[in-house]
């Protein structure tokens, strides 16, 4: 009654549903429903004449005879306790309050609205509603031994340089000891951020505490599980240089870092909200002087009253676990396709993988200037990083796919001395005018010799050059007619591709 009586005072006083809703925090739907059987008897506001509160409650008690009146109000609970078993059900599967009211009203034809239905299950079950609802507080957490992790948006903010809006975040590391803090301004949220914010966090601490808390977004967990979450793989790579344990909490469930999450709203009405930077570097390096000098210095209710800085000197600074003797180089993993080109891509350069790995999905790490490629696990490629381009080691290609790339003309030449001064001769001459542009033909050449020889090659090759025609076409048909001797004249014309085995085989046929 004294909330209706309230409600109907500012009305008369001539506010506006948004007003009232603003003063009273009642939600303005319902109170276009109360104030709906003033409005139907044509009551109007009068903001100049006091208020008289008892015609007012007389009129709310006529209105809303259940205020006042137990038995009205035991008269509607009376239907509702009819159907108690199923609401038992329903808040077991379970079900919201405003849907039993509905399924009331429409399924079991009780006319009852939705606030009697809450404070009818408020009242009959105070103990099923309460239950889940109980919250145990944490013991006190040994030092040095838990770090909560998390992210929050802190605004916008307009970058001097360029012109633009840009959405700044930060990263908050605190321990649950001392609650030292430790903030950091980002603008990106993606694994080399994440992990950098980490380094700068321990060497911020002087140490490393024996579990990191973190939520589950993808820069720290793979996948989420209560018994068996698997770890991103370059955020586990950290956890194992710094010798720490990644304990994310579960998923959708804050309070399991309460520590880190309280702390977000202040870091950004304390430290952000209403300052200007000129650049990232600056507003990193004002965090940490906030993080030192304000949040640090100030009395700490879950302490005692005692200070962030002042515990954590007392007794929290020893005990965490001493810094490597170097920093840990941000590694970055990302996962890519082998194409048919047998190359990579990982950033906006390609890689080689050996050809066996075409069409599989390959893990590559990138750590500082060196790019790795992993193929079920074990290091398939190794490539120095660039920016931009393609990065190809030739070997990762089929053997016979890049012979005429790797047998170069100062390789064909090697080889023409092994065979012979009639090589010689005719690999020289055709290297004279173009040797890139013959090399093919040069190639081919040397080739001949795995299937007649070095003697016959040479000879083949001696004879072309004396009837003026050191190709390819001409040797080859010198070979397969076996006049490299000079057993029979040959001409150009008689080592035309169609014509292999010679003028006199040609003949023979004829004759015969």
């Amino acid at each position: 009654m004294t909330d209706f009586v309230e409600m109907f005072r500012h009305w008369n006083a001539g506010r506006s549903q948004v007003q009232i809703y603003q003063a009273l925090n009642i939600d303005r739907k319902t109170i276009r429903k109360y104030l709906a059987p003033a409005v139907a008897e044509d009551l109007q506001p009068a903001p100049g004449e006091a208020f008289d509160e008892a015609l007012w409650r007389a009129r709310i008690q006529r209105w809303f005879p259940e205020l006042d009146d137990p038995a009205a109000r035991a008269l509607t609970w009376g239907q509702i306790a009819v159907h108690h078993d199923w609401i038992t059900e329903q808040l077991a599967v379970p079900v919201t309050v405003a849907t039993i009211g509905q399924r009331l009203r429409d399924d079991h034809q009780v006319d009852v609205s939705e606030s009697t239905v809450r404070r009818y299950i408020a009242t009959t079950f105070t103990e099923q509603r309460t239950e889940d609802k109980v919250t145990v507080p944490r013991g006190a957490v040994e030092p040095g031994s838990e770090a909560q992790i998390d992210y929050g948006k802190l605004g916008m903010w307009l970058d001097p340089t360029s012109g633009r809006r840009v959405a700044v975040w930060v990263f908050a590391m605190i321990l649950s000891c001392s609650r030292k803090l430790f903030v950091q301004p980002v603008f990106k949220l993606d694994q080399a951020s994440w992990n950098a914010s980490h380094v700068a966090a321990f060497e911020f601490f002087g140490g490393v505490p024996q579990r990191l808390v973190c939520d589950n977004l993808k820069t720290g967990v793979d996948r989420p599980d209560l018994y068996d979450p698997q770890i991103n793989r370059a955020y586990a790579e950290l956890a194992t240089f710094y010798d720490t344990l990644v304990d994310p909490a579960r998923a959708r469930k804050p309070k399991d870092k309460p520590r880190v999450e309280r702390p977000m709203p202040y870091i950004r009405d304390s430290f952000f909200s209403g300052r200007d930077f000129t650049s990232l570097h600056h507003m990193q390096t004002d965090a940490l002087r906030w993080a030192t000098e304000v949040y640090g210095l100030h009395k700490h209710r879950g302490l005692d009253g005692a200070t962030p800085t002042s515990v954590f000197d007392a007794i929290e600074k020893h005990t965490l676990t001493a810094l490597p003797p170097r920093p840990f180089e941000s590694v970055v993993y990302t996962v890519g396709v082998v194409a048919p080109d047998c190359h990579v891509k990982s950033g906006k350069a390609l890689y080689s993988v050996p050809w066996r790995l075409m069409g599989q999905k390959v893990s590559i790490r990138t750590a500082g200037d060196v790019v790795q490629i992993f193929g079920d696990d074990t290091v398939a490629a190794t490539h120095v990083r660039h920016l931009s381009g393609r990065s190809t080691n030739l070997e990762h290609y089929p053997p016979h796919k890049v012979a005429h790339t790797l047998r170069s003309v100062t390789w064909c030449r090697t080889h023409a001395e092994q065979i012979g001064p009639g090589a010689v001769a005719i690999i020289a001459e055709l290297s004279a005018v173009n040797a890139i542009h013959r090399l093919r033909a040069i190639q081919a050449i040397i080739r001949l010799r795995d299937t007649y020889g070095d003697a016959r090659l040479d000879a083949a090759c001696a004879r072309a050059l004396e009837v003026g025609d050191p190709r390819y076409r001409t040797v080859k048909g010198i070979l397969v007619a076996g006049t490299e001797h000079g057993d029979e004249p040959v001409s150009p014309a008689a080592v035309a591709p169609a014509m292999l085995r010679g003028p006199a085989a040609f003949d023979t046929e004829l004759t015969a």
